[in-house]
């Protein structure tokens, strides 16, 4: 398995990535790089600067609060942004924010994307996040009221 040592930050002025790997990688990867990103919105959040890499033909993004590589869905792309603007801009200590915790559901095992708990460690904020395209509509509401009853 190749260890793939390019890392893209996109540029949080004017949204284009920055190049930070070795001599060796070529201009076409940079170009599928800035390719994959092109089906992703920006968002109605403040810009995020982003770990990306390209692993096994997929794009990744680094999750600092799990602290691990992640596949880059549309989803993955609203989470990152949402947890970047809870600890930059709103100023959660990160320590507080549970990323995808694990929540048992009627028996079955389900996983809330964003927990935050209050300083006596208790949920204080659920965050359920959608891809650009969904509709907010009553059942992405029941989920979240469902995670909740389960969190309490």
């Amino acid at each position: 398995m190749k260890f793939v040592s390019r890392i893209y930050f996109p540029n949080s002025s004017n949204g284009s990535p920055v190049y930070l790997g070795n001599q060796l990688d070529t201009i076409s990867d940079l170009f599928f790089m800035t390719n994959d990103l092109i089906g992703f919105p920006s968002l109605n959040l403040p810009a995020a600067d982003l770990r990306l890499r390209k692993q096994q033909q997929r794009t990744q993004i680094y999750d600092a609060f799990r602290k691990s590589w992640v596949v880059l869905t549309p989803e993955e792309w609203v989470r990152q942004h949402f947890l970047h603007y809870l600890h930059f801009h709103l100023k959660f200590p990160a320590n507080l924010i549970a990323v995808e915790k694990s929540l048992t559901l009627n028996g079955l095992s389900k996983r809330a994307d964003i927990v935050v708990y209050n300083r006596k460690l208790e949920p204080w904020m659920l965050v359920e996040c959608k891809k650009v395209d969904v509709k907010l509509d009553q059942s992405v509401f029941d989920q979240a009221a469902r995670y909740n009853l389960v969190m309490k």
